[in-house]
């Protein structure tokens, strides 16, 4: 068998991403050995937060599989497809449809992603599904608390968000009521969350959205 191949897709100071063939199968592989040393702990721990994610989700399709976990690296399936900015599905009700079931699945394992309003967050498979992937930010909840709820509100929203922009006119009067009712959680990211949040992960941690960015279609 031939040796790995490994692309790197992001590096940052978390760490970097891999896009690997090893002659038999391509996955991704996050490796956070090479995270800065003052935030390596930090890094292992978003780390391993997407793996309790995508344990729980394993019977989900339209997750990645989770293949190797330990202290430094995650390896998770490869999902054949394109980020929703690159395929964007403009007027396809079905991808939106099917977009719901899937957050639907994660929502009754106690999943909330967490992060869906990057649209690189948001697949567009070869065969036209939805796919979601990077669930370092993944809230894994037992009882499905208040914040949970708020939290799976703000998964919808940003799915119906997406939904507005591609396909309009397929939005019903339940989905724009949902779009006009902002959670205590959205109003205050709005407010100051988001600014300090691209500061320090941008300005102090060189921290990209949207793993792959700039590589071919098929990148996560």
């Amino acid at each position: 068998m031939s040796a790995a191949h490994a692309v790197r897709l992001k590096r940052d100071a978390f760490g970097a991403i891999y896009r690997v063939d090893d002659g038999e199968r391509i996955y991704i592989r996050r490796d956070t050995r090479e995270a800065n040393a003052a935030v390596r702990f930090v890094a292992r721990a978003v780390a391993a937060r997407e793996a309790r994610a995508l344990e729980r989700l394993a019977t989900v399709p339209g997750v990645p599989r989770l293949l190797r976990r330990d202290r430094d690296v995650v390896e998770r399936s490869y999902i054949d497809g394109a980020p929703m900015q690159d395929a964007p599905p403009r007027g396809d009700v079905a991808y939106f449809r099917a977009a719901r079931r899937l957050l639907l699945a994660l929502h009754a394992r106690g999943i909330a992603h967490n992060d869906l309003a990057k649209e690189p967050n948001w697949l567009v498979t070869s065969d036209g599904a939805p796919a979601l992937v990077d669930f370092q930010l993944a809230i894994v909840s037992e009882r499905h608390g208040r914040l949970f709820r708020l939290l799976a509100w703000e998964d919808l929203r940003h799915l119906l968000k997406h939904k507005r922009t591609y396909c309009p006119d397929a939005l019903t009067p339940v989905e724009r009521r949902v779009l006009a009712r902002r959670s205590w959680i959205s109003r205050a990211w709005a407010a100051s969350g988001k600014r300090a949040y691209n500061f320090v992960t941008r300005r102090i941690f060189d921290w990209r959205d949207g793993e792959g960015r700039g590589q071919s279609p098929t990148h996560k």
